[in-house]
């Protein structure tokens, strides 16, 4: 597990191509054990990168913090907070903005250039922010999610199908990392 040794609970993804194995981990006294899974996922169309840019189809290489959900549907019991959203809810994904790699409520009023639609159904019934570019470093991608699989490879974040991704988020306590390789 590498830089996530010592977290009681670790989404494990390994990648090959744009498709996914993924496990839920405890750690024991013993080390690591899978709760949940495998199961079959998806990255982006990219694949992963441990040099993710804006746009490029890449799924962020790395250990990450899992941090609150949202979707267009309830809250399904995640630990770490949830949102509903509406058709006001985005994602800012404009590197130019000063909101960039945020969420916010339309209308833009110039405050960006482009942003992410949170209200996206399938895909969006239920999502789990992934702590990636926390800095909101202009460029280095936006908008990384653990959400429900639509049958392919995303644009850049980490989807299962809907029952799989309920069982991860409902396991979770607050602190659970994902390592994404």
């Amino acid at each position: 597990m590498g830089a996530a040794a010592g977290a009681d609970q670790v989404v494990v993804v390994r990648s090959s191509g744009s498709r996914a194995t993924v496990r839920a981990c405890s750690r024991t006294g013993d080390g690591y054990v899978t709760e949940l899974g495998p199961f079959d996922g998806y990255v982006g169309r990219s694949g992963v990168s441990g040099s993710k840019s804006e746009g490029d189809g890449a799924t962020p290489a790395g250990v990450f913090g899992l941090r609150s959900g949202f979707g267009v549907r309830s809250d399904p019991g995640l630990a770490q907070g949830w949102m509903v959203v509406d058709d006001a809810d985005v994602w800012v994904d404009d590197p130019a903005s000063g909101l960039y790699n945020t969420h916010q409520r339309k209308p833009a009023d110039g405050r960006w250039a482009s942003a992410e639609d949170l209200r996206n159904s399938p895909a969006y019934d239920y999502a789990q922010v992934i702590g990636y570019n926390e800095g909101a470093t202009p460029g280095a991608g936006s908008a990384i999610f653990l959400h429900v699989a639509t049958g392919g490879p995303t644009a850049g974040c980490v989807s299962l199908r809907q029952g799989a991704l309920l069982d991860v988020l409902r396991w979770q306590d607050p602190g659970a990392l994902i390592v994404i390789s």
